[in-house]
């Protein structure tokens, strides 16, 4: 076990004698002096884990001595110790940086706590995280075993993110492998639930059946929409659940979360089809029939989001809902700073909706650029990416200004990612669509199995036919399609890429979350 070694400054140090003999015989290295220009002499020439500063010091007080520390090094840990309980100086101290905080009398269990606290923090939450999780383990299992409905496949979800974010602050991750193959196994049932469920969810009006794509803004954001009131539908794209956990801390700065709620993506989970079901109110084969003029199919290159403002534009019309209404799709920092300046106008409506498009370049630019392969090898860098993203984006400043004005806010995203792992052959003519996680056409071949959902009557999943042969099927888990030519280039350049448009926890079970300004109106 290391020996850290900790240096204590005190003008009255012969009297800490008996705390500092205890420390040593918990183990720690003691170096006692008896005024903050010795304690800057030692820092200058020693390596020190950890200092305690008395605050009340002839000379060199212990809030000078705190500073020169500092400025020394940053990133030492400083413990201030004071016999006053005065808040100016308190808040001194914090807006130095220590790391704790005591006030005498000490005693003995008192100054340990504080020791582990800032030098054995990440063992001991190590420690009792691996514990917990591995006591947690058997109970998981044993609940995807079971015939599970769609509420608590969403439970199981959650429970294996809480988890996985857990295992993530842990200092060596050792359980990080176990947890990755109980995923694994989850999404491997999961599949199967939602083969053998998806077409009763569309087709059955007595099934048991969770809120869908194109009834998101129906159940969850016209009901939502209050008089003088502006309601801000914000939908960041690719936006996972783990995501949103991360994102969360920073977001809470400024709101209370009145409900955190979670529907599920329709399939194919692409923005093509989920999204624009979303915004439309209604399946893919729908808009076809009913917005030919606006729907873009497989068959043709134009992008397939151009006409959300359409989409919703008609639904508010449908709904017979008489409101000011705005849309907004940002696809860059600069048109993100514009959002920002334009709040002010936006708080007149009743409801602005707001595509954030982030998330998506940021996995396919995992995809694409060698920089962000070497930036998100995996799922904890890739979310790491997200805090950092959005505690630096013109977003966090939009939504700290509408909480300043007591906006109203939901948050979601049409769709998740899965990091892909295992290829799995298939064969199709060129007018097979080129996503890796779905394909559609009228010849695909491929070998049957339950590693995929196989779909040959398109028109019961209300997909849309672009001739009478037309079939589907859905990569499952965490598979990806790749064609035979090329193969070997084509499975290294995919493989432990961020794909979407298949079945999976992280593709389908999507959070959608109310929150209200802390500002209030």
């Amino acid at each position: 076990m290391q020996r850290y070694k900790i240096l204590w400054a005190d003008d009255e140090i012969d009297l800490l004698k008996p705390h500092i003999l205890f420390l040593e015989n918990k183990g720690y290295h003691m170096t006692p002096v008896n005024s903050g220009s010795d304690a800057i002499e030692k820092c200058e020439s020693e390596h020190f884990d950890v200092v305690f500063l008395d605050e009340n010091m002839p000379g060199m007080s212990g809030l000078e001595t705190l500073t020169k520390i500092k400025g020394m090094m940053p990133s030492l840990p400083v413990v201030m110790i004071t016999k006053s309980e005065e808040e100016q100086i308190m808040e001194e101290a914090i807006g130095a940086k220590i790391a704790d905080y005591l006030i005498k009398p000490l005693n003995p269990s008192q100054i340990l706590l504080s020791v582990k606290k800032i030098l054995d923090n990440r063992r001991l939450v190590t420690e009792k995280t691996n514990l917990n999780y591995q006591q947690e383990f058997r109970n998981i299992s044993m609940t995807f075993q079971e015939n599970l409905d769609f509420q608590e496949w969403v439970e199981v979800y959650k429970k294996l993110i809480f988890w996985e974010l857990e295992i993530d602050e842990t200092e060596n991750k050792s359980m990080s492998e176990v947890l990755t193959m109980q995923k694994e196994e989850a999404n491997n049932r999961f599949s199967k639930f939602i083969t053998e469920s998806y077409d009763s969810w569309l087709n059955d009006p007595d099934a048991e059946k969770p809120m869908l794509s194109h009834q998101l803004m129906k159940k969850k954001v016209f009901p939502a929409i209050e008089k003088d009131t502006s309601l801000f539908f914000l939908v960041i794209d690719n936006l996972r659940y783990d995501q949103w956990k991360i994102i969360e801390p920073a977001i809470s700065e400024y709101y209370n979360v009145e409900e955190e709620d979670t529907y599920y993506s329709i399939l194919p989970t692409t923005t093509a089809y989920a999204r624009n079901s979303i915004f439309s109110g209604m399946l893919p084969s729908e808009m076809e029939k009913k917005h030919s003029d606006i729907w873009v199919g497989e068959d043709v290159d134009e992008g397939k989001n151009n006409y959300e403002d359409q989409f919703l534009e008609r639904q508010i019309r449908r709904n017979n809902l008489d409101l000011s209404f705005s849309y907004h799709k940002i696809k860059k920092a600069s048109e993100g700073r514009q959002l920002v300046d334009n709040i002010n106008n936006m708080m007149t409506n009743d409801l602005n909706v707001i595509v954030y498009n982030f998330v998506d370049m940021l996995s396919h630019a995992r995809t694409d650029t060698a920089m962000i392969r070497e930036l998100a090898p995996d799922e904890s860098a890739y979310r790491s990416i997200t805090k950092s993203w959005i505690e630096h984006s013109p977003l966090l400043d939009a939504l700290k200004l509408i909480a300043e004005k007591g906006g109203k806010v939901i948050i979601t995203t049409d769709h998740g990612t899965i990091r892909v792992k295992k290829p799995f052959k298939i064969i199709g003519d060129r007018n097979t669509n080129t996503n890796l996680r779905y394909k559609q056409g009228k010849n695909l071949g491929y070998d049957r199995g339950d590693e995929i959902m196989e779909v040959a009557k398109p028109e019961r999943l209300f997909l849309p036919k672009l001739n009478v042969s037309t079939s589907y099927v859905f990569a499952t888990e965490d598979r990806f399609f790749a064609y035979p030519n090329n193969y070997n280039y084509y499975v290294n350049y995919y493989k432990d890429t961020f794909q979407h448009g298949g079945i999976s926890m992280e593709e389908m079970i999507i959070p959608i979350i109310s929150l209200n300004s802390k500002y209030g109106r």
